[in-house]
């Protein structure tokens, strides 16, 4: 049998690192609209994340939502979302990205009270789905299907 990594490499998918935190969490680093951030990889996340705090910072154009966000022990939080975004992760990109923006002051603070970095946002099963991911667990890496 070959290997994941030539398998996956025939069809198109295209490898990035993935660093386990101290908590145990996946993290990567991805761009939108050019600026890169930290995110967590989060496949129990239904949407991808940004914090509301990083607006401006990622030149994202927002509206309020009425979906409420719930995660990491917070229920209800309003959120706003962003439409039209490129991301990037890696060499992978999606030029028409949403984004979910609320406060992530509760997982920061998770975060940092276990010795890990501060986040930026969260990748969700959105854009797992879409790209047709693959985490690779032994080898730390996330495999992202590139668009034919």
């Amino acid at each position: 049998m070959g290997s994941l990594k030539k398998f996956l490499k025939d069809k198109k998918y295209l490898k990035i690192p993935l660093v386990l935190t101290s908590t145990n969490h996946y993290e990567l680093s991805a761009k939108i609209n050019g600026i890169g951030g930290r995110f967590i990889l989060d496949t129990g996340a239904s949407n991808t994340c940004v914090g509301l705090d990083k607006i401006a910072f990622f030149k994202l154009t927002t509206k309020d939502s009425k979906i409420k966000a719930a995660g990491a022990g917070a229920t209800d939080m309003e959120t706003q979302i962003s439409t039209k975004n490129k991301l990037e992760i890696g060499a992978w990109s999606h030029k028409k990205s949403k984004i979910v923006l609320f406060d992530l002051i509760h997982v920061n603070e998770a975060l940092t009270a276990h010795k890990s970095l501060p986040v930026d946002g969260i990748i969700g099963a959105d854009i797992l789905k879409r790209s047709k991911a693959v985490i690779d667990y032994k080898d730390n890496c996330l495999y992202l299907r590139r668009k034919s």
